[in-house]
């Protein structure tokens, strides 16, 4: 015990003396263990990273902490996979008027906007995100620094623009109107060509069914992810029999349930693949189980949290569009869908889809700092889902859908070193996820103690 505690003494002087974190050879030990696989926690556990890459996984009494390791404790903590945040709109950051958002923002999207959201979620415990939405060159400029190291932020897995078939001309250089069957090809191929990893599809219904089919066969044939909106039963419908990857949302109506049919179709579709034919769906409900909450209470719009990054007028602009959070246009259908929730729920549960985590994050008053905790915590303490099933849809999951898992989604031997730390049970009380102690990202901590380690958000 005398020779760990001098190692974490000398550990902390180091950090301290160095002021940049770097990737380096670290040793967190002695926390509760939740890996993100079937596996059972791990109580005592040893975690060695090198060079960003997790070496060995063990306990104290059998795993012994290496010369020339740097010891982080992670006593009375619960130690994760860094979380994965499946539907994020980076572009939009909380303001409740998407065509002033769009004229007065566009051309602050790279050097602010965008920046900001990424280390919103960063902080936040996310390290790796699906950014569904948003202008390709913009796009490509964030993936390109954020793989330079000129900005720090999470992975991100990108659409770049919508596909669909009409496009009001404000939304025309986030959204892409897909005319022909040539000009699926072309734009899902302009799409890859610039390094995106999805396509999005909305309103696919809308679409001549040749078209919709040539995009999702063009974009796997280019190896990307297919998502797809599942507002309407004929979107569900036409793209689980196209071949969609993921669904998104859980429908923008009032009806109490998916019809039967729809159903039918789902189960069939789980029940034709294993491994590799899953499908997966990212319901996102918080925002709308929470809508009736937050106009009685919406002290947490206050919290400066999603401040980060962000300039004064920004942020005052913003400020003022969600002042009234009862008035907001966007939102007032919301309390009629609230009370169909649970029983689709209940009914995605059945069907035999893989559920992840993701928020809608960057929509009015859903802001990144803040989404993904709120999400995790609706599962497991309003919609009956389990905690380890929910952090699995947060970490694992989102890994195996992207195609990743053998470098992320789990903190075992070999994997990229995305983890985070929670103090606290978080297998008892799920809200803990509002306060990550410590982030790492690529073996580097940017956050410890719940302290920010400014030093290393500088590039």
């Amino acid at each position: 015990m005398k020779k760990l505690l001098t190692a974490l003494i000398t550990g902390a002087l180091l950090a301290s003396a160095s002021g940049v974190a770097q990737a380096e050879k670290i040793a967190l030990v002695g926390g509760r263990l939740i890996d993100g696989t079937a596996a059972l926690p791990v109580k005592d556990s040893v975690v060695l990273i090198d060079d960003g890459i997790i070496q060995k996984v063990g306990q104290i009494d059998s795993l012994p902490v290496p010369d020339g390791y740097r010891v982080v404790s992670t006593e009375g903590h619960d130690v994760l996979p860094g979380l994965w945040e499946n539907h994020a709109h980076i572009q939009l950051t909380g303001h409740s008027d998407y065509v002033h958002w769009q004229r007065a923002y566009q051309d602050r999207f790279v050097d602010e906007i965008m920046p900001a959201s990424l280390v919103q979620l960063l902080l936040a415990g996310v390290t790796s995100v699906r950014d569904l939405g948003a202008p390709l060159e913009d796009t490509r400029i964030i993936k390109e620094r954020l793989e330079t190291g000129a900005i720090p932020g999470p992975n991100l897995y990108a659409s770049g623009p919508f596909l669909q078939y009409e496009v009001d001309e404000w939304q025309s250089h986030y959204r892409w109107a897909v005319p022909t069957v040539e000009d699926a090809v072309r734009k899902v191929n302009m799409l890859a060509d610039a390094g995106m990893e999805i396509v999005k599809l909305i309103d696919q219904d809308d679409l001549p069914r040749e078209i919709a089919q040539t995009i999702i066969d063009q974009a796997h044939k280019r190896g990307m992810k297919v998502v797809a909106h599942a507002h309407k039963p004929d979107e569900i419908r036409l793209g689980v029999e196209m071949g969609v990857d993921n669904f998104e949302h859980t429908g923008l109506t009032t009806a109490p349930e998916y019809p039967e049919d729809v159903m039918t179709a789902l189960k069939e579709r789980t029940a034709t693949g294993i491994f590799d034919g899953l499908l997966f769906w990212t319901p996102t409900v918080e925002g709308l189980w929470s809508y009736e909450e937050t106009i009685k209470n919406p002290e947490h719009l206050d919290d400066k949290c999603w401040h980060r990054g962000l300039e004064p007028d920004t942020i005052a602009d913003i400020q003022q569009s969600i002042e009234d959070p009862g008035h907001l246009t966007y939102s007032q259908l919301v309390p009629l869908r609230k009370p169909t929730l649970k029983r689709k729920i209940e009914q995605l549960k059945e069907s035999g889809v893989v559920l992840l985590i993701g928020t809608d994050s960057g929509i009015p008053m859903k802001f990144h700092c803040q989404s993904t905790w709120h999400e995790m915590a609706v599962w497991v303490d309003d919609l009956g889902f389990g905690p380890m099933e929910t952090i699995r849809a947060a970490t694992y999951w989102p890994a195996v859908m992207m195609g990743v898992q053998d470098r992320y989604g789990s903190v075992t031997e070999g994997k990229v070193a995305d983890i985070i730390a929670i103090r606290g049970d978080v297998l008892k009380y799920m809200n803990l996820t509002r306060d990550i102690d410590m982030v790492m990202k690529d073996g580097v901590i940017y956050k410890q103690d719940g302290i920010v380690n400014e030093a290393a958000l500088q590039r």
